[in-house]
């Protein structure tokens, strides 16, 4: 007997009877980016590895450790998308979608990056994302939290604390991390192995630490607050302000740094306590440099991403879900072989007269028993009976599988009216 081949490890199967929450979470997410003027765009799932390089950080872990990189039949090196930003900056610029215009865009799909699989991280993990071009003033900053803060109150999840900083202008971070290595380097034998590797290549993470070992020495390190320049400062109350006018509460995170190289100016992140080491839900900030950087002009951009799989996991963890599956409205069982045809035929006559209909045919064949006990099973509400009678009467016998009603015979031209209450 041959070996079974399994899934690759950290990427999983998404089955029917979890893809509801897959498609609610998405089309609400689809519906909500569109109320605030976003258009969708999709980008490849495989670029030139030199993108990733040079938007993301050639010293960044996920450049360093942890992206699917390849050579294809020409020999050249491509990767399978880590993140979205780069893959849509790109987009923008071949083609010409952002020279002198303010486009805002909503994407969705897998991202892949070679990690320890655990809770909340996957090797194929889903996000969706927003990217903005154009828009250089706070006010953009507070729309795309805005929207995120709408998207967990139309959801209905709790507990998501938002957590801000401003990293600057690129010259002001990079006078700052001068300051970092230094302090940092006098300390180095406090330091864990990954904040040694971490020291010359990509010290601000450091600050990102979770080794509770690091926190004291983390928590006397001097502040990016007092390197920041004056544009990104006034920037930064402003996204403030309007953040305390609308109501949005947050908590300033000096230490908050993000992963990818091309962020500056403000960065967010909204974390839950109930996800264990993966907190951050959805994360995003300003990357103006980003698109001068890929060869484009300078464009002010900013964005963010969520990951799905945290999201379902706390709209799991938040009591009743309001998400179930789409059981059939009927179910269609042909007894007989003179129904096969009859039974095909009037079910495409249904389905065109009512494009809502849910209607399951029986196409593996079985006893009229079997049938009921398949149509029963399927959830249906009414199960239509089409045997050699009905087929004589040009009727259809209705069975009700989930009320205590007698069952009843219609004629066949009956029907449409009659299932249009059922779909109602």
């Amino acid at each position: 007997m041959a070996s079974r081949i399994q899934a690759i490890r950290g990427m999983h199967d998404i089955l029917p009877q979890d893809t509801p929450r897959w498609q609610y979470l998405e089309d609400t997410f689809r519906r909500l980016a569109g109320a605030y003027g976003y258009e969708e765009i999709r980008m490849p799932l495989v670029e030139k590895t030199e993108l990733f390089v040079r938007t993301i950080g050639e010293v960044t872990d996920i450049v360093e450790k942890e992206m699917y990189s390849f050579r294809d039949l020409n020999g050249d090196p491509l990767t399978l998308r880590p993140e979205g930003t780069a893959g849509c900056v790109r987009a923008c610029i071949e083609h010409g979608l952002i020279h002198n215009q303010v486009q805002r865009f909503w994407y969705g799909g897998p991202m892949f990056r070679h990690e320890r699989p655990q809770k909340g991280r996957y090797r194929q993990f889903f996000q969706l994302g927003v990217e903005t071009y154009g828009m250089a003033g706070p006010e953009l900053d507070a729309e795309l939290i805005l929207l995120t803060a709408r998207l967990w109150r139309v959801l209905g999840v709790q507990g998501l604390r938002l957590e801000l900083n401003s990293l600057g202008s690129l010259a002001a971070r990079a006078a700052y991390r001068q300051h970092l290595v230094q302090y940092m380097s006098a300390r180095e034998a406090q330091l864990d192995d990954d904040s040694k590797r971490r020291l010359q290549t990509n010290p601000l993470r450091i600050l990102d630490s979770k080794n509770p070992a690091m926190q004291a020495l983390i928590d006397e390190a001097p502040r990016l607050a007092d390197c920041l320049d004056e544009a990104s400062a006034i920037h930064f109350s402003g996204l403030c302000t309007l953040l305390d006018e609308a109501g949005i509460a947050y908590r300033v995170n000096p230490r908050l740094v993000r992963g990818l190289d091309y962020y500056e100016k403000t960065v967010f992140e909204w974390v839950s306590d109930h996800l264990g080491a993966q907190a951050t839900v959805c994360a995003g900030g300003r990357y103006d440099g980003l698109v001068e950087q890929l060869g484009g002009r300078p464009t002010p951009a900013a964005g963010f991403a969520m990951g799905m799989e945290r999201l379902l996991a706390l709209l799991e963890g938040g009591g009743d879900s309001p998400v179930v599956p789409d059981a059939p409205h009927a179910y269609l069982v042909l007894a007989g072989e003179a129904a096969l045809s009859r039974g095909m035929r009037l079910a495409e006559q249904l389905r065109d007269s009512l494009p809502a209909l849910r209607l399951r045919v029986n196409c593996s064949g079985g006893s009229f028993k079997s049938q009921l006990k398949k149509a029963d099973k399927s959830a249906a509400r009414i199960a239509l009976i089409l045997g050699e009678d009905e087929i004589a009467q040009t009727a259809v016998t209705v069975k009700f599988l989930r009320e205590a009603r007698s069952q009843e015979t219609l004629a066949q031209s009956e029907l449409v009216n009659y299932l249009s209450a059922v779909t109602a």
